[in-house]
């Protein structure tokens, strides 16, 4: 077959609007996922905004014309709910509660993982599942239960109460997100690390853990977020006023400051400023840590 000039042109100019279509086509559906997700983020920032620009506003202002931007911006209603309504109690009880919680949980998941995923020992599966059920019971209905075995340690109206609380019950999901990622991590790395004389704690702290990061971020956040939200077990298991969360704290707060909506705005943003600031700083690992072994 002979090819002339003719034929390679109307080769090409058949070939060619086919793909430039098919670019096009892509291209035009990017555009519209891309701008309905950012609708779809304008809507979800759209009332907190609103939250955070009322906070500088005084509440006549609010009551008037609860829109613009403030014009004379004021902290006094940070100061009336940081020391007037106790929110500063509130935030140190929530913040203890919160970080000593996500530290203990993820303190004992981290070598539990890594055991269960690395090493081969009688009994590892038993164990494994034994770890995996506890995903199984639905946290609110051992509210009681609970509630009986600290009022036997003498723990309620306690801080300590709620981190038992919230560390045992942290472990299931942090070892379960933790195992499958140490299983991707090579088994070269241990070998050459003992190697180079190593032991298993060095290995696990110095090789296992760093490699782990983004896992360690992702868990973390997961377990920050619904402790630092949780309103039933404090309500259930703290008594005086002193030891109150934010969640239970902003409740009592809502009742004496309803009149008062600039207040009532500046105490919702103390409550979601922490879980703003460790998206920020956490959303690289996080976005790493959900995403690991989608391209392999």
């Amino acid at each position: 077959m002979t090819l002339t000039l003719d034929t390679v042109e109307r080769a090409r100019d058949g070939a060619t609007p086919p793909a430039r279509r098919r670019r096009g086509r892509w291209s035009a559906q990017a555009v519209v996922i891309t701008t309905v997700l950012w609708l779809y983020a304008a809507v979800c920032v759209l009332p907190l905004l609103t939250m955070i620009l009322n906070s500088f506003r005084t509440h006549l202002q609010i009551a008037t014309d609860p829109w613009p931007i403030p014009t004379d911006p004021t902290l006094e209603n940070y100061v009336s709910a940081w020391a007037d309504a106790s929110f500063s109690r509130y935030a140190l009880n929530s913040i203890l509660i919160t970080v000593s919680s996500v530290a203990i949980s993820t303190a004992v998941s981290l070598p539990a993982a890594y055991a269960l995923a690395r090493w081969r020992f009688r009994g590892r599966d038993a164990l494994e599942g034994l770890f995996m059920s506890g995903l199984l019971i639905p946290f609110m209905l051992a509210i009681l239960p609970m509630f009986y075995l600290m009022d036997w340690l003498r723990l309620i109206d306690s801080p300590l109460s709620l981190i038992l609380i919230y560390s045992a019950n942290g472990i299931p999901f942090s070892v379960f997100v933790l195992i499958s990622f140490f299983r991707q991590l090579p088994g070269e790395l241990e070998e050459a690390a003992f190697l180079d004389g190593g032991n298993h704690f060095t290995v696990f702290l110095r090789v296992m853990v760093p490699l782990v990061r983004p896992a360690v971020a992702t868990v973390v956040v997961f377990r920050f977020v619904p402790i630092w939200n949780d309103f039933l077990m404090p309500l259930v298991m703290l008594r005086s006023r002193d030891n109150y969360t934010l969640g239970v704290g902003l409740t009592t707060f809502f009742g004496e400051y309803q009149n008062n909506w600039a207040s009532l705005f500046a105490g919702l943003v103390i409550t979601t400023l922490p879980l703003l600031v460790l998206f920020i700083l956490a959303t690289r690992q996080i976005i790493q840590g959900l995403t690991a072994g989608i391209g392999k």
